[in-house]
C-alpha cells in the first residue's frame, strides 16, 4: 500500500469524540437540588397534600370515636333497625331507612340528571351557535351558584303541587309494578326528592362536562371529518371517549352533593322510618335530611347518634369517589390526558 493510501485512510477516521463536560447546574439538578423558588413550591405543594390527608384523618377519627360512644349503648341493630328513638331507655335506632333513601334518592338524580348534562354539555360546544352557546352557559353557570334552599323553596312550592299528573300517569301504565303505584296521596315522595336533587346537581355536571368536551384536541375532530364521519360520529369517535374520564368525575361531583343535601329534601320530603315498595308514596328518609331536622332538638347522646349516621354517610362518599376513581385508572388509557 502506498504513502497516497495510508493519508486516505487516515483522513476517512473520525476524531474521538470527546463527551460534554456537565455543568455545575446539571450536577445540582442531577443531585435533586433545585432551584430555592422551586424547592418552597415542592415544600408547600407537599405540605398541602399532607396537610389535607391530616384533616381526613382528624374528622374520621372524630366521627369514629363520637359515633363509637352511641353505637355502643344502641340496643337495636344499627344498620337494620328501621326506627331513631334516641330518647327511650334503652335507646334504639338505625340507619337502615336512612341508607335507603340516600341511594335511591341520589340513583334517581344520576340516572335523570347524568344524560341530560352530557346532552346540554354537547350541544353548547358542538352544535350550538355562538350567539346562541354564550347565554346558555350563562344561564347554567347561573344555575350553578343558586342556594339549596332557594331549590327547596320551589320544589315545596312549585314542584310538589305539579306532581300530580306524573304521578298519575305513571300509576295508570306502570303502577302494576309496584315500584310506581300511587295510592293519591301527597307528592312529598322519593321520587319528587331524586328529581329535585336531578334539577340541583344538573348545572354541576353541564359546567365540567361543556369545559371537556371543549378541550377535545381540534385534529381529531377534522381527522374524523376528513374520514367521511357525520356530525354524531365525531362526537361518538372523538369527543365522547376524549371526555369519558371528565364526565365520570363531573358525575361524581353531582353525586356528592345528592347524598349530602340537607334543605331541599328537608323541606321537599315527608320523613317517616319505613321503606315503601312504590317510589311515588310519601315517607322515607336520608341521613342529611334526618340530621338537619333532629340536631337542634337533640340530646347530647341524641348528637352522637346523629354523628354516627354521618360517618356512615361519610364512608358511602369515601367509596363512591374510591370507585369513581378506580373506573377511570381503568380507562386512563382513553381519556383525554393521554391523547
Amino acid at each position: 500500500m502506498d504513502i497516497s493510501t495510508q493519508k486516505s485512510d487516515a483522513g476517512d477516521t473520525p476524531p474521538p469524540v470527546t463527551p460534554p463536560t456537565e455543568t455545575a447546574e446539571q450536577k445540582r439538578a442531577a443531585r435533586g437540588a433545585t432551584r430555592p423558588g422551586d424547592r418552597i413550591f415542592l415544600g408547600l405543594s407537599r405540605g398541602s397534600g399532607i396537610f389535607l390527608l391530616v384533616i381526613m384523618a382528624a374528622i374520621a377519627v372524630f366521627l369514629a370515636y363520637r359515633a363509637y360512644l352511641a353505637i355502643s349503648k344502641d340496643d337495636a341493630n344499627f344498620l337494620t333497625t328501621f326506627e331513631w328513638n334516641t330518647g327511650l331507655v334503652p335507646p334504639q335506632f338505625g340507619i337502615a331507612v336512612l341508607a335507603f333513601g340516600t341511594v335511591v334518592s341520589s340513583i334517581i338524580a344520576m340516572v335523570i340528571a347524568v344524560p341530560i348534562a352530557v346532552a346540554i354539555a354537547l350541544f353548547i360546544t358542538h352544535y350550538a351557535p355562538r350567539k346562541l352557546s354564550g347565554p346558555i352557559s350563562y344561564v347554567v353557570d347561573l344555575l350553578a351558584a343558586v342556594p339549596s334552599i332557594v331549590y327547596g323553596l320551589w320544589g315545596a312550592l312549585v314542584l310538589v303541587p305539579h306532581m300530580n299528573g306524573l304521578f298519575g300517569w305513571l300509576n295508570d301504565y306502570l303502577g302494576w309494578t309496584g315500584v310506581f303505584s300511587w295510592d293519591e296521596g301527597a307528592p312529598r315522595s322519593m321520587l319528587t326528592v331524586g328529581i329535585l336533587l336531578a334539577v340541583m346537581i344538573l348545572p354541576v355536571i353541564t359546567n365540567v362536562s361543556r369545559e371537556v368536551f371543549r378541550q377535545v384536541p381540534q385534529m381529531h375532530e377534522e381527522a374524523a371529518l376528513a374520514l367521511g364521519a357525520t356530525r354524531w360520529e365525531v362526537i361518538r369517535m372523538s369527543v365522547i371517549p376524549f371526555g369519558r374520564s371528565g364526565v365520570i368525575s363531573a358525575s361524581m361531583l353531582g353525586l356528592g352533593r345528592a347524598l349530602g343535601e340537607t334543605m331541599a329534601v328537608a323541606t321537599v320530603l315527608s320523613p317517616d322510618f319505613d321503606i315503601h315498595a312504590s317510589l311515588l308514596n310519601p315517607g322515607g328518609g336520608t341521613f342529611a335530611q334526618n340530621i338537619a331536622s333532629k340536631f337542634s332538638e337533640a340530646t347530647e347522646f341524641g348528637r352522637d347518634a346523629l354523628i354516627a349516621s354521618g360517618l356512615v354517610l361519610f364512608v358511602i362518599t369515601l367509596l363512591v369517589n374510591g370507585a369513581a376513581r378506580m373506573i377511570i385508572a381503568r380507562r386512563a388509557e382513553y381519556s383525554g390526558a393521554n391523547a
